[in-house]
């Protein structure tokens, strides 16, 4: 294949390394949008197929039993990319949620606003089916195939609902600070608690089960690699779940995670959350261990913002 070919083959459809439609949607400022699906290239489809396919064996030895009925119920096409509406078709009716097509990133408040709304946003760009293994962005694949199946299962729903309150209590929180220097290093501090959170459970989290430890987690649930890792690997720290410990820890999205913790049940992870709110109510989120992530000003202002909304 001609060097000119192979830049038009992976230009083309809607691949997260270059998708116009995407570029325009930002420039235009639109963060909620539709999923052109006429727009996948037949090589975006090669990428799904070859992700999928390569998946399925692993999910079979490592993903709690949760996760496998949840991509049974969604009937996903291993051939090809799924349709957003298809997906909701399924998933609707089970537990609510819906996946909301989004341009790219997502300032935190709005986020979190979106799960208490049982809306989750999705990326709606592919990789490259030469470069399969890691993107520091997620993609449709790491949303639809990791994220939505535990959608369905309606422990896990309420949970990620409990934590977009969550966000609406830091709002609140945060609007009764008066001195503006003072609000924005609490928000931030609490922003960066909620943040480790949602990594070490809805993203890298384990479950116990009557097999051992399994994986609930999307980050691990997209990562053909990892996913092993997390559970095989000598080199990996597994912990029962603790508060303190998840809202302390810092992490780097770069590299497999050397640190991993399990929880009991969904039902569990719902008690965590509605710990996690009690503490940031006490003001015990205030001024967590500094390190990653780093909190950006947009994710500040977007809290800040609702804050003012509330009040008026």
């Amino acid at each position: 294949m001609a060097l000119r070919d192979e830049i038009d083959k992976f230009k083309a459809g809607l691949t997260t390394s270059y998708a116009p439609f995407i570029d325009e949607a930002q420039s235009k400022g639109e963060l909620y949008i539709f999923q052109p699906y006429d727009m996948y290239s037949e090589e975006n489809h090669e990428a799904w197929r070859k992700l999928f396919d390569r998946m399925r064996p692993r999910w079979r030895r490592y993903a709690n039993e949760w996760f496998m009925k949840g991509i049974e119920a969604l009937s996903l096409d291993p051939e090809r990319v799924p349709r957003l509406e298809d997906v909701n078709g399924f998933l609707a009716p089970l537990t609510g949620f819906r996946a909301k097509a989004v341009s790219g990133y997502v300032p935190a408040f709005m986020f979190f606003d979106c799960l208490r709304n049982r809306e989750f946003p999705t990326t709606i760009t592919i990789r490259r089916s030469d470069k399969l293994d890691y993107l520091p962005e997620p993609d449709i694949f790491h949303d639809i195939s990791g994220h939505v199946p535990m959608h369905t299962h309606r422990a896990f729903a309420d949970a990620l609902v409990r934590f977009g309150d969550c966000a609406h209590t830091a709002a609140e929180h945060v609007s009764e600070i008066a001195d503006a220097h003072v609000r924005a290093k609490t928000l931030s501090s609490i922003i960066q608690a909620m943040a480790r959170f949602f990594w070490f459970t809805v993203e890298f989290g384990l479950m116990q089960s009557s097999d051992g430890l399994k994986v609930y987690g999307s980050g691990l649930l997209s990562s053909f690699g990892e996913i092993q890792h997390a559970i095989e690997s000598p080199e990996v720290q597994r912990y029962p779940v603790q508060l303190e410990w998840l809202i302390n820890q810092s992490f780097a999205i770069d590299r497999y995670q050397p640190l991993l913790f399990y929880v009991e049940s969904f039902e569990h992870l719902f008690d965590l959350v509605d710990e996690l709110d009690t503490w940031m109510r006490q003001g015990k989120l205030n001024n967590v261990a500094p390190g990653e992530p780093q909190i950006s000003e947009q994710d500040i202002q977007s809290f800040l913002t609702a804050g003012n909304l509330a009040n008026k």
